[in-house]
């Protein structure tokens, strides 16, 4: 996955907490220092993101160890998961684009995580493959233009704008995919079906 990280010390507050303080005080002012760096990393990921994106600890390499038990000359890694970011974008540009007359295409999208229905708001899997579409049977039509509201299609728009913006992240394609009951077909199946309609594949790069 894509992240970001924050290591809590530099080397002005290292060198002053070894000369100052005892071993149990080093490792309290480590841990303070690194939840306030937490904090501020937060406040900047609200105010560029819109939200908090999930977050790792690592306490001196460790996995989810509480800040407080990190060594006196320990360090304190937060990774923050940015995932999100494109996938959210992503949603609010598809539903930008979408023609409207009821709302039902613009609140027909769906997002796949190799090939299972997944919720692009929520905790996202790990995948080789993500993907954005709408199952509805008249998207293949609203693609090729048939809406006055979006004569240049829906997904494709989209793809090629995604790609533009986060293409050093992850390559953005406009494909075709064929789901089904919460799932997509792969295979001859998927190549083949009917049910084929426009999407857009993310596959993360690194």
């Amino acid at each position: 996955m894509l992240s970001g990280s924050i290591d809590p010390l530099d080397l002005d507050f290292e060198v002053l907490i070894r000369e100052e303080f005892s071993p149990a005080a080093r490792s309290a002012a480590i841990a303070a220092v690194a939840r306030e760096q937490l904090a501020e990393a937060q406040a900047v990921n609200v105010a560029a993101l819109s939200f908090v994106p999930a977050h790792s600890t690592l306490v001196d390499g460790q996995a989810g160890a509480a800040e407080d038990q990190v060594r006196p000359d320990g360090v304190i890694v937060y990774t923050f998961q940015l995932l999100p970011e494109i996938f959210g974008w992503i949603v609010e540009q598809l539903r930008a684009h979408a023609p409207v007359l009821t709302g039902r295409f613009r609140d027909s999208f769906e997002f796949y995580a190799d090939g299972a229905l997944a919720d692009p708001s929520g905790e996202i899997p790990a995948a080789s493959e993500y993907v954005f579409l709408s199952p509805l049977a008249y998207a293949r039509k609203l693609e090729e233009g048939s809406s006055r509201q979006a004569p240049d299609g829906v997904f494709q728009a989209v793809a090629t704008l995604a790609a533009q913006r986060f293409g050093n992240q992850a390559l953005i394609r406009f494909v075709y995919r064929a789901p089904i009951d919460g799932a997509l077909l792969t295979g001859r199946a998927g190549g083949r079906s009917d049910l084929r309609v426009p999407a857009i594949s993310i596959q993360l790069r690194g």
